[in-house]
């Protein structure tokens, strides 16, 4: 059997696309366009819209056409609208760019309001929408769960939602930065100038494919001509395109069905974090290669790793799928711990512990691996200050292992506290406490960790739990925020970012505090929420004062917790 990177190369050859250079109105005219679950949701940042703007503006000044970009679609069915045909396109790729586009044109709409534009206004309605109903738009968006895209196409006002997701958030931003635009353009230049520049001065190259076979080797036949293609959206189209090159016709429809659902379950749970569709990308190849491997692949090899195991039947294919997606789930699991987001900062690390979390393991064993892996990973990259380098052919064979060699928990255990060697408590804590004379500066995420787990013990101590609520708002904010530094920076002491001088409080309320001195504060500290804090409180009520010697006690009884939580 041929290798895929050589049956890719293969495929590719034959396919001829047929672009048409188009503008903006071109594109628009006689169309419908949908983007389909499986696709990834709307994405786009306030600095590619404020590129868009600028693209717009610099047209209108030199009068110049200007090409944006390529646009993919997989033409459809066609319907008729009363008297009017329309060709119904689902999008492959440019879905971000022509999202904002219908936004924008949408905010044009809503501020040409004088006699002397009714007509085009009318027009771009119609445009926009296709019925009296107000039942056919010119793109239907996907992800769109409280349908803030459709209202405001609509309706000219966006949903009121009280909790929307990232996509949705987005989407908010983007017609809000867009009647800006518009607002802004009008103070200067007729709102038509606007209108006519984005119809018929922006212009792309736009491929309509017809047979859905070919649209899935089309990332490959693009990036080899230089378009930038995500890695993660080209596993899909690669996974796709086996199901059409291999599968027979009697099962290829259910099983084209089932990949779509998986990549709607991926898109929905990496969210718009491109960063974490690449890290599972890397894992999930990594995990499929043969022998075991001392770093994670890149995006494009893991790629290929996946279309090599995906093989030529049905079920391989659909293998390959859905492993990947069960690693974005434990990726993204991950993610969301920010418990361990502190130790979770170094990338082999995360190897292993995504390794620990797709094995299965019940609760309890699941727990004790990951707190090994805490453990050894904090003393060698935080405790032991060892740069990220270190560790890392270790850390992958480990986490290679754990999944093709099935390690027992006994055996992770031991692997762990071998990775460990060198940086044994009592090698990373100095006897003299100068370990802990530094910690502000670049560590805010570990010390929120450490002092987090120190807030645990000491909770546990007492038979009680974290405050929640207090720990809810900590955990939301930038770790900076909420870090208090007991006598303040003002002060200029030089021990002032020492760990016994550093404490937590709600941003809100360390904000407030402000560079007051430790005594006005203890009352506040008390009150906080945080145990520890309101130890420090107490002590300062009763008349103690906070000098170096006052701190660097606290890092003492803080030390006497690390080295049992983080010992061997």
């Amino acid at each position: 059997m041929l290798h895929q990177t050589e049956i890719f190369k293969e495929s590719i050859r034959p396919m001829q696309l047929n672009p048409q250079h188009v503008t903006i109105d071109e594109l628009l005219s006689g169309r419908l366009f949908r983007i389909p679950d499986y696709q990834r949701a709307y994405s786009w940042q306030a600095k590619q819209r404020v590129d868009l703007f600028n693209d717009i503006e610099e047209v209108a000044q030199s009068g110049f056409d200007h090409f944006m970009a390529t646009v993919v679609g997989l033409g459809r069915e066609s319907c008729n609208i009363g008297s009017k045909r329309y060709k119904i396109v689902d999008l492959v790729d440019g879905q971000q760019r022509i999202t904002t586009i219908v936004i924008l044109l949408k905010a044009i709409e809503q501020a040409l309001d004088n006699e002397h534009t009714e007509r085009d206004k009318r027009d771009l309605g119609e445009l926009l929408i296709k019925d009296d109903e107000h039942s056919v738009v010119l793109l239907q968006t996907n992800h769109d769960s409280s349908d803030v895209f459709l209202q405001y196409v609509r309706t000219g006002r966006a949903a009121d939602t009280q909790a929307p997701t990232a996509s949705d958030q987005n989407v908010i931003d983007a017609i809000a930065e867009c009647e800006a635009f518009v607002a802004n353009w009008v103070e200067s230049r007729p709102l038509v100038e606007l209108l006519s520049t984005i119809r018929n001065k922006l212009s792309l190259i736009y491929h309509e494919i017809a047979d859905e076979a070919v649209v899935y080797r089309v990332f490959e036949v693009l990036n080899s001509r230089g378009l930038d293609v995500k890695w993660v959206d080209k596993t899909k189209s690669r996974l796709m395109a086996l199901i059409y090159e291999h599968v027979p016709d009697s099962v290829r429809q259910e099983g084209l069905h089932e990949m779509h659902t998986i990549w709607k379950d991926v898109y929905r749970t990496l969210g718009l974090d491109l960063r974490l569709g690449d890290e599972a990308l890397a894992f999930a190849g990594t995990w499929k290669l043969p022998t075991s491997p001392r770093r994670v692949l890149s995006e494009e090899d893991a790629s290929i790793e996946i279309a090599n195991a995906a093989g030529d039947t049905i079920r391989t294919i659909m293998d390959a799928a859905r492993w990947l997606r069960r690693v974005v789930n434990k990726v993204v699991s991950l993610d969301n711990d920010r418990r361990r987001s502190a130790v979770a900062r170094v990338r082999q690390a995360r190897f292993v512990a995504v390794a620990i979390l797709l094995r299965g393991f019940e609760e309890e064993t699941e727990r004790d691996l990951l707190a090994a892996w805490e453990r050894v990973t904090f003393r060698i990259y935080t405790l032991g200050g060892a740069d990220t380098r270190k560790r890392v052919g270790e850390y992958v064979e480990l986490g290679y292992e754990i999944i093709n060699a099935v390690l027992e928990p006994t055996a992770i255990k031991q692997r762990l506290l071998d990775i460990g060697h060198g940086y044994s408590i009592d090698e990373v804590i100095d006897e003299d406490g100068s370990t802990w004379e530094e910690w502000y500066g670049g560590w805010s995420a570990e010390v929120r960790y450490l002092l987090f787990r120190y807030e645990e013990h000491l909770a546990k101590e007492k038979g009680e739990h974290v405050d929640p609520l207090a720990w809810e708002k900590i955990w939301a904010a930038d770790p900076a925020k909420s870090i208090e530094h007991i006598t303040p920076r003002s002060s200029k002491e030089p021990w002032v970012h020492h760990l016994g001088n550093l404490t937590m409080l709600p941003p809100r309320t360390n904000s407030k505090l402000s560079d007051k001195p430790p005594a006005e504060k203890a009352a506040t500290y008390v009150e906080g929420g945080v145990k520890a804090t309101a130890a420090v409180g107490r002590e300062l009520l009763q008349g103690i004062v906070w000098d170096e010697e006052a701190a660097k006690r606290r890092a003492a009884d803080i030390e006497k917790f690390v080295r049992v939580e983080w010992g061997e």
